[in-house]
């Protein structure tokens, strides 16, 4: 069902794009379903047809956080050089002619990675995904005006706090660290996504 909606979205006349927004909390799903319709568009419609370019690789830098001292408040609104992911988003709906560049996100490195993604000019589908994409601050209103469709991502808490324990704890933190964070900077984090889910055209539940 939700791959047929999206194909559906695909325009079928050449050189137009659709910008297709998945907002929601932390580990709530959002990147795994992104990649699913990409996948699923390009294996309908011929590879090449859909990409993906998540939000998070506009995380700032850890030396700028540092430099900020917001290492601690990593994934909030301030932590996000939005005016780039805006100006990205504006790119990818203006002329095709070219390959856009944009950067991704290494959890390994747990940094941003200039470049490390493409989306190719025959794209007519791009997924973009982030917690603060519905959000009402100044900042981050104008990404839905530059969305065409933009839907809210949600699964359990428990749920989406295991994925954030394990996905801290791979990262290097030890048990009682990332549940500190998780206390400190991600529920704060969830809720703050979640005040924009009126904002969104559909909800999709998963878990």
């Amino acid at each position: 069902m939700l791959v047929d909606d999206v194909v559906a979205l695909v325009p079928s006349i050449p050189g137009r794009r659709v910008l297709l927004g998945l907002a929601g909390a932390p580990a709530a799903g959002k990147s795994t379903l992104a990649r699913h319709l990409v996948t699923e568009v390009d294996a309908r419609l011929g590879p090449g047809t859909a990409a993906c370019v998540p939000m998070d690789g506009f995380h700032l830098s850890n030396a700028q956080l540092d430099r900020l001292g917001l290492r601690d408040r990593k994934g909030a609104p301030e932590t996000f050089d939005v005016d780039g992911y805006v100006h990205l988003l504006r790119r990818l709906r203006a002329a095709r002619e070219r390959p856009v560049y944009a950067p991704d996100f290494d959890r390994s490195l747990d940094e941003p990675v200039a470049a490390g993604l493409v989306v190719p000019p025959e794209a007519r589908l791009v997924v973009t995904e982030g917690n603060y994409l519905a959000d009402d601050g100044e900042d981050w209103a104008e990404v839905r005006d530059l969305l065409d469709e933009l839907w809210y991502v949600e699964a359990p808490r428990h749920l989406r706090e295991q994925r954030l324990l394990h996905r801290h704890v791979i990262g290097g933190r030890s048990q009682e660290e990332a549940m500190a964070f998780i206390a400190a900077s991600e529920r704060p984090n969830a809720l703050r996504a979640e005040s924009g889910r009126a904002h969104c055209s559909r909800v999709v539940t998963l878990g």
